[in-house]
């Protein structure tokens, strides 16, 4: 079973892919994380964000995988904490743009989907767009959002820095603007995706009633 999430930054994906996938034994492919982990590589070696030749080259060559707990590997060692990071965040919507690099990412996306799917399981995948590009043909699409205050605030109480979710909001809100906007696979709801707005909702409300429906979506 193949269960694609997308959504805007801070919307909650990866805490929602990650608790699903565990629910469900399937495997949790944060695809935010690979590239993360491309910018992450590309500034420790001098490249500029907005070099496409040169970040496309290094996605391509770089060896990027992931632990038993879902944490993505880069040339083998731990790529977290440092791909959260804030000079990594401020970068990775550029990086991410560049397509060549999303080629790169993509094809190896689907591998591991198909291979999990192959052994009997499936991926939980989550990103900007999973539902659209990587995996069109998921047996469930959700996309989930969330306003940007609401993003803004809870992104600020998970790091207990309160007096920074205007600055927090602000981000966001050129985050947004430059998914959506990028010319190759922008953020988009595909028609055919579950709207989720957890505006309202706990994390585990937004678990319980996605399990739902993977339950009834999932091949017999």
């Amino acid at each position: 079973m193949i269960i694609a999430i997308d959504g805007p930054a801070a919307s909650g994906k990866s805490t929602l892919a990650r608790a699903l996938a565990a629910r469900l034994e399937l495997t949790f492919l944060d695809t935010g994380a690979m590239y993360r982990a491309v910018t992450l590589a590309a500034l420790q070696r001098g490249l500029a964000p907005s070099d496409e030749g040169a970040c496309t080259a290094l996605a391509v060559g770089l060896a990027l995988g992931f632990d038993a707990e879902g944490r993505v590997l880069i040339e083998g060692e731990a790529g977290e904490p440092a791909i959260r990071g804030a000079e990594v965040t401020a970068h990775v919507s550029e990086v991410a743009a560049h397509s060549g690099v999303r080629r790169a990412l993509v094809g190896a996306q689907r591998t591991v989907a198909a291979e999990a799917v192959a052994a009997g399981g499936g991926v939980v995948a989550e990103g900007r767009d999973t539902t659209s590009v990587v995996f069109p043909a998921a047996d469930l699409k959700i996309f989930l959002l969330a306003s940007p205050a609401v993003r803004a605030m809870r992104r600020a109480q998970e790091e207990g820095r309160p007096e920074l979710t205007s600055a927090y909001e602000a981000d966001l809100a050129r985050r947004d603007a430059h998914d959506s906007q990028r010319s190759d696979s922008p953020l988009l709801e595909v028609e055919d995706a579950v709207r989720v707005d957890t505006d309202t909702l706990s994390a585990e409300a937004v678990l319980d009633h996605v399990a739902t429906l993977a339950a009834v979506r999932r091949p017999v």
